[in-house]
């Protein structure tokens, strides 16, 4: 090895002076262990932030796994959030004391993008999904670029890569450069500095289609002031913006502008910065992603998602399997929801495609993007608000295929629609489903019309009857049991599909699958369930999952209301959704707060459903939430449980000793030891015996005609599995060790001795880990205890039915 037996700093001075002698390597950027940078230079007069990097790069002595250093490099950048303060570099590595490895910023950059991703892990957690995430797009992009080079084996291709990507441009001491890396970096500081003084009313603007974005592309894409770029929705003509020249009423061109508030200082000053425009070969790129810089709930409200190139080309396969590898020639394609247009990427017929979109800015970039090569004619090009308009509006020549039944079924509606849901826990969102088929369809499909991807789907079906539809959507019209009125509504043959990740979509909201399904509309079949192909974010297949498809009144929530019961309170369940992604919202709890019992989100727990509810927290977190199983409803299970007391009993057993059970003594009296005094060596008699009592079958159990056979006048104790043993086993250790603490309190539940030891954060929220061993250890062996029962409970889950494989 090269560098072997040299500590880390050591090894990052080493390698600086061998390898990047010509640049500065001294300069220090947040928590990143290794920066390359252009040579400090007096006349520059940039801000240190400013400044452009080559490389950011984290070390490591001896030998190391580099992709899991570049993942934790990613890990470390995106949690501080290092871009939004300095420009990034042309490029994230690794090196240890035997190789070096590089991966472009633009190849990684929209993981940092993404709203529902946890940047509060451990970066140097290997083992959390995010870092596995992360992990699989690194090794990917390393490999397939092969940019991973030894020290002392490839010492003259890792000189000659160097020379040719870290490049000191003519310009470069003066502005900086700007690519694809950093135009977003660079558009988050002109919001800051150049926005406000353009004298315009935002909100006003947004709510007629203008963006901020569109005045940063006229900014960026000139010279000497002056828009460059053709087919711009807004120029900048030196001290003004103009924006696009619309008809009157008198057939006159009206001509709209605006100026600076401040006679164009602050806007001089910020682009004195910066080099106008960037490289011509990236300014179709930066005008195609446009969408990345449509504010949050203009996206969710219009839809403005780019679709990965791989999930575009994946589902072109999928066209091509279903209706022939001739398919273009023989089926026509209208994309309603186009956007930019990257989904008709690809597709070589331009005669049988039609694109449309509801924002002219878009029309025109797609417009641009015909000079420019795109397979599109121009004037299937169109803009058309496709849940607002009426079809009078549509060019000719799809106007009249729509309206003749032959070849009205040759027409495929390809798509990937808005994902975002008009109501969410009872609170809408201002204008996101405010349309014409809304009205239309409110009565028909129920709940489904505050979808406007279902929206999409119903007026397809109501008025281009016998087409095929081909969607990029949420799977909830397949499963969710408020769907059942829009799958009485919409019947449709299911020819093929398959699901990926919502995170590989750029500000897709949540980990859970976005499914690309084919229908042919002119087949009415009810939808009960389908086989969807699965793929991994890199496009590797992982097997088939199978989504079915609940009827209303056929969920756990209905299972569980036949229990409800106003005996004895000794906690409640807080219940919510039934399915995975709403699982962090069910636990036990003893305080409920008042918006919850105020919401219906609360049912009290009493001595005859204990073990009712216990069965149900336990099959909801018996097993993990996963993206495949995100949108998976938990059901109301047939009758075989009633006769499984081992099953009922380990529920029970798996409800006392989970995070999930919050009950405390700040709420009032615990119920739920589940020790004696004696055995737990505490220093009072506890305010309440229940729970062992229970467990012991010296309570009568007395109900309203819900109680079990196995639970009417029983005497008897419960018999526990040999999993369930092994949990109390391990949680009379944790008991006992909490309870020689010298303050510890006698009354303490599950979640109390948990506080106890690992105390909370400056949030209030309980910390994560302990800085006593012992408990540590106890902890871990109850929780590895816990996973083995839930191992015991999970086959039957399916078995009885709560849930479906």
């Amino acid at each position: 090895m090269k560098y072997a037996n040299l500590r880390e700093e050591e090894l990052k001075i080493r390698v600086g002076q061998d390898y990047f002698a010509a640049y500065d390597c001294a300069r220090i950027i947040g928590n990143i262990d290794f920066c390359v940078g252009l040579p400090r230079s007096p006349q520059l007069g940039l801000l240190p932030e400013d400044l452009p990097s080559f490389l950011w790069a984290e070390a490591k002595k001896g030998t190391s796994d580099l992709y899991k250093s570049i993942t934790q490099l990613v890990l470390t950048i995106g949690k501080a959030r290092t871009f939004d303060a300095f420009l990034p570099a042309s490029f994230l590595g690794a090196f240890d004391a035997e190789k070096i490895a590089f991966i472009p910023y633009s190849h990684i950059q929209d993981v940092f993008y993404q709203n529902d991703f946890n940047w509060n892990v451990a970066p140097s957690n290997y083992e959390t999904k995010e870092f596995k995430q992360i992990f699989e797009k690194v090794k990917e992009v390393i490999d397939k670029n092969a940019l991973l080079f030894s020290f002392e084996k490839e010492d003259e291709e890792l000189r000659h890569f160097i020379k040719h990507n870290f490049v000191i441009g003519e310009n470069s001491f003066t502005k900086v450069q700007i690519d694809k890396n950093n135009f977003l970096v660079i558009y988050t500081k002109w919001l800051q500095t150049v926005k406000p003084t353009i004298a315009v009313n935002w909100d006003i603007a947004k709510k007629n289609g203008i963006i901020d974005g569109d005045f940063y592309l006229a900014d960026l894409l000139s010279k000497e002031n002056q828009t460059l770029k053709e087919k711009l929705y807004v120029v900048l003509q030196k001290d003004h913006y103009e924006l696009a020249r619309k008809l009157n009423e008198m057939g006159m061109f009206d001509l709209t502008r605006t100026f600076f508030a401040d006679k164009q200082k602050a806007h001089t000053q910020f682009w004195n910065k910066y080099e106008r425009p960037p490289q011509k070969e990236y300014w179709d790129y930066i005008v195609e992603r446009r969408d990345l810089l449509v504010p949050q709930d203009v996206r969710e409200r219009k839809g403005s998602f780019f679709t990965p190139q791989i999930w575009v080309e994946t589902s072109q396969h999928y066209l091509a399997a279903a209706f022939g590898q001739d398919w273009q020639d023989e089926y026509f394609v209208w994309d309603c929801a186009a956007g930019t247009g990257n989904l008709l990427t690809g597709l070589t017929n331009k005669y049988h495609i039609w694109a449309s979109t509801l924002d002219k800015q878009d029309v025109d970039v797609m417009h641009d993007r015909i000079k420019n090569g795109a397979n599109l004619l121009e004037d299937q090009v169109f803009q058309f608000d496709f849940l607002n308009d009426d079809f009078k509006k549509l060019p000719e020549g799809l106007r009249d295929i729509i309206e003749d039944p032959e070849k009205r079924k040759k027409l495929i509606i390809y798509i990937n629609p808005p994902y975002a849901e008009a109501a969410k826990y009872g609170k809408n969102k201002e204008g996101v489903s405010a349309t014409k088929t809304y009205t239309q369809f409110k009565d028909t499909i129920s709940f489904a019309v505050n979808e406007l991807f279902s929206q999409f789907f119903a007026r397809v079906y109501q008025e281009i009857p016998d087409a095929k539809l081909a969607a990029f959507s949420k799977l909830k019209y397949v499963t969710a049991s408020n769907f059942s009125k829009f799958r009485t509504y919409f019947q449709a043959g299911y020819k093929a599909g398959f699901i990926c990740r919502a995170n590989s979509f750029d500000n897709v909201k949540g980990n859970f699958p976005i499914g690309f399904l084919i229908w042919d509309l002119s087949q009415k079949k009810e939808i009960t369930k389908v086989k969807c192909d699965v793929f991994d974010n890199t496009g590797k297949t992982e097997g088939q999952k199978t989504f079915v498809a609940v009827k209303k009144g056929k969920v756990i929530n209905d299972w569980l209301r036949q229990y409800y019961s106003n005996q004895q309170i000794i906690g409640y369940l807080r219940f919510v959704g039934p399915d995975f992604q709403a699982n962090t919202g069910v636990f036990f709890t003893n305080q409920p707060k008042e918006s919850d019992l105020k919401e219906s989100r609360t049912t009290k727990i009493t001595p005859n459903n204990v073990m009712k509810m216990s069965i149900y927290l336990a099959v909801r977190h018996c097993l993990p939430a996963t993206w495949l199983n995100d949108r998976d409803q938990f059901l109301f299970p047939n009758k075989k449980w009633e006769k499984d007391e081992l099953f009922q009993n380990d529920c029970l057993t798996f409800a006392l000793f989970h995070g999930q059970n919050r009950i405390s003594v700040k709420g009032g009296i615990n119920y739920w030891i589940p020790f004696t005094e004696s055995e737990v060596n505490a220093r009072t008699k506890f305010k309440s015996n229940f729970m062992t009592d229970f467990i012991k079958g010296k309570l009568k159990i007395e109900g309203n005609g819900n109680l079990l056979e196995s639970e009417k006048n029983r005497t008897t104790p419960l018999d526990f599995s040999v999993a369930s043993q092994a949990v109390f086993a391990a949680g009379k250790a944790l008991w006992q060790y909490y309870h020689a603490q010298p303050q510890a309190d006698p009354n303490a539940s599950f979640y109390d001795i948990k506080l106890h030891f690992q105390g909370k954060n400056l949030q209030g929220r309980m910390q994560s880990r302990s800085e006593d061993a012992i408990y540590t250890n106890l902890l871990s062996d109850l929780k590895e205890k816990l996973n083995l029962l839930a191992q015991n409970i999970e086959p039957k889950i399916y078995e009885y039915g709560f849930l479906k494989r």
